[in-house]
């Protein structure tokens, strides 16, 4: 009892002092006022948070900028407000009313930039990074966050998968790497493994990319292609902040690719039977209604233009809620996205989704002038629900299927259903109406939570010690229906069929450091830090079934329970442990990684940096690699000898950096003779009427599988001109990725899967440069920014006899051979085919001709090149016709604002890349339409020099891949354009922070010879490692919107 009566004084005790304290403080303190500017407009702030430093004691700034405290002498006020320096103020004893200037963050040399596990001031980084603010990225009015970098990140080529709503983009930093998995390592708020797609844009504070070995070396194994670091918005002391940003817009596509009317698809099916000798087709007997077409006043069927969803809806709203206390801080964010697609339609896509983010952060035990236990949690909910239609190779594409789709068909019978295929093409089946009965009847669900908590001990100052556990969970359903129909002879469905499939995948994270930053004799800066992490992920299964005869024949109640009669032949099920594109995902990493940042006086920069991870996909043996960096950096501005370049220069570093990343994402345990019971059913005795199952070894092991390692050498400079208007960033950079994981060659005789192997290098070089210019005369301000990069992919070692691996056959029509490959001395996925040197245009030039030619040559035939000189024209003449990979990539964006104004220019180019197109198959299917670039094809001496004649069957003008697939795929484009006016400048008394209103036009144009609708083609006929294959690609759409962003 005693010593609780003793506990129960000395709080007592603690409390009275505290409180007395507290009078005294305010009696003797006195009341100043003050307002607070923008250094450039001089524009008074609203919502500034200007506290006496050490205390709650604080104000905010008022719609005029002012703000009134009383405070005592001699105290420091901390002024703060986002998108702004902070700023320190002294309490004067003979000033009462004070004016403060705040500079914008970007304006600033003392910014900080998110680096692996920590943050380092921007003039003090020796690795290549880029930055780009949470605002940059939001203003573009991108569903996804990755739609925004484009334009602002050189070295990062960010290029669609597919325009189609909910889908992705593929994103390479400082070229492809590896014909295996070449996507950057995302980290969102510290956890590895979530989806960026998931996050709305208003959500994100920056986005920080780590592009050389020495910056992402913290990460080891799973940064050989780069690291993205994605900061959600967090809490900040002050008054609570509330904004709002919506905006509605409509969207179209761009550029229609015309296709032949009836007429003159007559006109070419006629000409390709003249061209083989055989006689015209007598439409009037095979196609009804054909004097219509005859005479023109029936142009026939359009089916992409029926196809389309005009004006299809865009939407996005997000709140957005700020705000605490020196205590504890918060922010939360609610978003909510709708896009529907622009073709497809009656079944147009369909993507919504739901946003749901709680960041917060508590300090509990508070020092004078740190923060001795500080705890928090990053929580990231998204739920999306999304429709399409195919969008994938030839025979999956319901694009392809309308461009090639014969105009004489109709849509509708005369009852109002899908007409049946015609006479004239018995399998030609309707294109909509297979897209809607079998395609386009679908839903796919998705649960995302990503989650994070934190604890960080500072015992004494500068030594931190923090624990982070983080967990990702994906909870995925998708069901689909499929009705009965009959199209055409060899396209229908005789029963109904539904199909459910799930899956449940989560991970978990857990990670420590200690990092502790202190100087010597005050000018020799450290900062230290070592870790631990250990990962698993993969944790999941899936499940999946279909069977047919529902006993209702909708969508709306496509579940299998509906389903009620199992049959032997007709019903599947399937499950197993969680799987992405056939590959188990369950593994584990453990891992230790240490860093030094030293610096002298801020101008001599070193880092040294070492990670070891061991992974659960390598044997024995092999599970750990070992990923090194070290970069040095040279401030020289802060030279004695530079004096005399003040007044134009203020800040010149050079830096250079080495470093090795890993990579380890291939199939798991490739080390071992993994058993499979698949088609393994077996029968034993005389009688073959037993049936028993067996299992067999799938794959024949690999015990010294390791590591894939990406290293890189970089050279840079960052420089800032003329009172920090102009800045400048250079890279130039080696990269070289060696010991790729991929599948090895293998004889059909060992009856059984390729292991993976470490089997091939490959080296990117390249450049990089940004310039920006921001500046002001008066109220009107400007801003210019552009980024230029270049690189160079080759392909220098491959682990087989050939020095090849092989592409896939059929992928741009149906029986023709690969037409891209991975090679030694050339690109990876490089377009493979041969070279043409025109199209003979008569007999005598055929006759006279010196070189190689094909048996059988006609006039109208392409002349293929004779590469290897060897007087014939086969395989071996095949070489390099096109290269997908640009040369160079380009962002420009322009800014200008004036008085409440604003105005966002930006754009975005891609150089020297070559697209391969086919709509139709040209081999097996003559009756399929064209485009109107068959227009173009010779029918006549001195018709045309590219393409070749037309032809009613197979013919190896169309049969060999060569360069007339081949189009240039440079393009220019306005990406987005917005105009904007913020009310409050002229309503300075309205409750609000800010009132902009906003008009965006996204897609305005795009300048470019390509002839398909959007050459910005991420489509690799489903290879990570090809791209730039247009088989029906579905475009971006054209945008116009109106939008708000209030703040409260």
């Amino acid at each position: 009892m005693e010593k609780k009566n003793r506990s129960f004084y000395l709080v007592f005790i603690s409390v009275f002092l505290l409180l007395g304290n507290l009078l005294a403080e305010a009696q003797t303190g006195r009341t100043i006022s003050g307002i607070v500017v923008s250094e450039v407009g001089n524009e008074p702030l609203i919502g500034v948070n200007v506290v006496q430093k050490g205390t709650t004691n604080g104000a905010v700034t008022d719609l005029d900028g002012r703000f009134t405290l009383t405070v005592p002498d001699g105290s420091v006020l901390q002024i703060t407000y986002i998108g702004y320096q902070e700023q320190l103020l002294t309490v004067k004893p003979n000033i009462a009313i004070y004016q403060v200037t705040l500079k914008e963050d970007s304006q600033a040399l003392d910014e900080v930039v998110v680096v692996g596990y920590g943050i380092q001031k921007k003039k003090l980084v020796t690795g290549a990074t880029v930055q780009v603010k949470g605002d940059d990225i939001q203003k573009l009015n991108t569903v996804s966050a990755l739609g925004a970098l484009q334009s602002q990140t050189p070295g990062v080529n960010i290029t669609q998968s597919s325009g189609m709503p909910g889908e992705g983009f593929n994103v390479t930093i400082r070229g492809l790497g590896t014909t295996g998995s070449s996507g950057p390592l995302y980290i969102i708020d510290g956890v590895t493994g979530a989806d960026i797609n998931n996050l709305n844009p208003a959500d994100i504070e920056s986005i920080d990319v780590l592009k050389d070995a020495a910056s992402a070396a913290i990460y080891g194994s799973r940064a050989a292609n780069g690291v993205v670091l994605v900061t959600t918005k967090q809490g900040r002391a002050g008054k609570a902040t509330i904004s709002y940003d919506g905006y509605f817009g409509v969207q179209n596509v761009y550029k229609m690719v015309p296709t032949l009317n009836a007429q003159e698809y007559a006109m070419i099916q006629n000409e390709g039977r003249l061209m083989d000798g055989l006689p015209a087709y007598d439409f009037s007997s095979m196609v009804p209604n054909w004097e219509s077409y005859a005479n023109g006043t029936n142009k026939g069927t359009n089916w992409l233009d029926e196809m389309r969803n005009e004006n299809a809806p865009v939407q996005n709203h997000a709140l957005n809620i700020t705000g605490g206390s020196e205590q504890s801080v918060y922010s939360i964010g609610i978003s909510y996205t709708s896009q529907e697609g622009i073709l497809g339609k009656p079944v147009q896509p369909k993507y919504d989704r739901y946003t749901f983010r709680l960041n917060t952060e508590h300090t509990l035990l508070k020092n004078k002038d740190f923060d001795i236990i500080k705890f928090g949690e990053n929580l990231t909910y998204s739920y999306t629900e999304k429709s399409g239609i195919s969008i994938g190779n030839q025979y999956q594409n319901d694009i392809n299927g309308a461009l090639k789709a014969n105009p004489f068909l109709p849509m509708y019978d005369e009852d109002g259903n899908y007409h049946y295929a015609l006479d004239w093409d018995p399998t030609g089946e309707n294109p909509v109406a297979l897209m809607d009965y079998a395609h386009g009847q679908n839903l796919t669900k998705k649960h995302n939570i990503k989650a994070n908590a934190y604890v960080t001990l500072q015992p004494i100052k500068n030594l931190k010690i923090r624990s982070s556990f983080g967990l990702t969970m994906e909870a995925n359903s998708y069901r689909s229906f499929k009705p009965v129909y009959e199209l055409a002879s060899n396209v229908y469905n005789k029963e109904n069929e539904v199909t459910q499939r799930m899956f449940i995948n989560s991970g978990w994270l857990w990670e420590n450091t200690i990092s502790y930053d202190f100087k010597i004799n005050n000018n020799h800066n450290f900062s230290a830090l070592i870790g631990q992490s250990m990962e698993r992920s993969g944790l999941g299964d899936n499940l999946s079934a279909s069977n047919v005869n529902s006993i209702f024949d909708d969508f709306d109640h496509a579940y299998l329970d509906n389903t009620t009669v199992i049959y032997a032949d007709k019903t599947t099920v399937g499950g197993s442990p969680y799987m992405k594109n056939g590959i188990l995902q369950k593994r584990g990493i453990a891992s230790f990684f240490g860093r030094i940042n030293y610096d002298y006086k801020e101008t001599y920069l070193l880092t040294l940096v070492m990670r070891a991870d061991g992974s659960s996909n390598f044997a024995k043996g092999n599970r750990w690699g070992y990923f090194p960096s070290v970069s040095a950096g040279w401030v020289m501005s802060n030279e004695a000898f530079m004096e005399p370049t003040r007044n134009y220069l203020d800040f010149l570093k050079i830096r250079a950096s080495w470093g090795q990343n890993g990579n380890q994402d291939i199939d798991p345990f490739q080390y071992l003779a993994t058993i499979s019971s698949l088609k393994s059913n077996y029968f034993f005795g005389p009688d073959k009427q037993t049936i028993s199952s067996g299992a067999y070894p799938d794959i024949l092991p690999n015990k010294d599988v390791t590591w894939e390692t990406s290293e890189q050498l970089d050279l840079g400079l960052d420089a800032r001109f003329l009172g920090s208007r102009l800045g400048l960033s250079f890279d130039y950079y080696i990269k070289t990725t060696k010991d790729w994981l991929v599948q090895a060659p293998i004889l059909d005789s060992y009856g059984t899967n390729a292991p993976y192997i470490n089997g091939g290098d490959v080296r990117n070089k390249g450049i990089e440069l940004a310039l920006n210019w921001n500046d002001h005369v008066g109220d009107f301000t400007y801003g210019v920014n552009l980024n230029l990069s270049h690189n160079k992919n080759e392909v220098t070692r491959i682990a087989n006899f050939e020095g090849i691996i092989h592409g896939s056959p059929n992928i741009l029509s149906e029986g023709t051979t690969e037409m891209y490959r991975a090679q030694e001395g050339y690109p990876i996925g490089y377009f493979y085919g041969y070279k043409t040197l025109g199209v003979f245009q008569s007999e005598k030039q055929i006759a006279e001709y010196t070189g190689a030619k094909l048996s059988g040559t006609a006039p109208g035939d392409l002349i293929f090149a004779d590469t290897n000189k060897d007087g014939v024209i086969d395989d071996k003449d095949k070489c390099m016709i096109g290269n997908p990979h640009p040369d160079v990539t380009m962002g420009l964006t322009l800014n200008f604002g004036y008085k409440g104004f604003d105005l966002g220019i930006t754009t975005n180019a891609v150089f020297g890349n070559q697209i391969a197109k086919s709509y139709r198959s040209f081999t097996d299917q003559p009756k399929e339409n064209y485009t109107t670039d068959i227009l173009g094809r010779w029918h006549g001496e001195g018709t045309s020099n590219r393409l070749p004649r037309v032809a009613s069957g197979t013919n190896v003008n169309w049969l060999y891949i060569s360069d007339i697939f081949i189009e240039d795929g440079d393009y220019f484009r306005i990406q987005n354009v917005t105009l904007g006016y913020d009310f409050k400048k002229l309503f300075p008394r309205m409750p609000l922070g800010q009132a902009r209103l906003y008009v965006t036009a996204q897609n305005l144009a795009t300048f470019t010879k390509y002839s398909g609708m959007d050459p910005e083609i991420g489509y690799g006929a489903d290879k990570s490692w090809v791209s730039g294959i247009d088989v029906g690609f579905y475009p971006s759409p054209r945008t116009y919107m109106i939008g708000v962003n209030l703040k409260f």
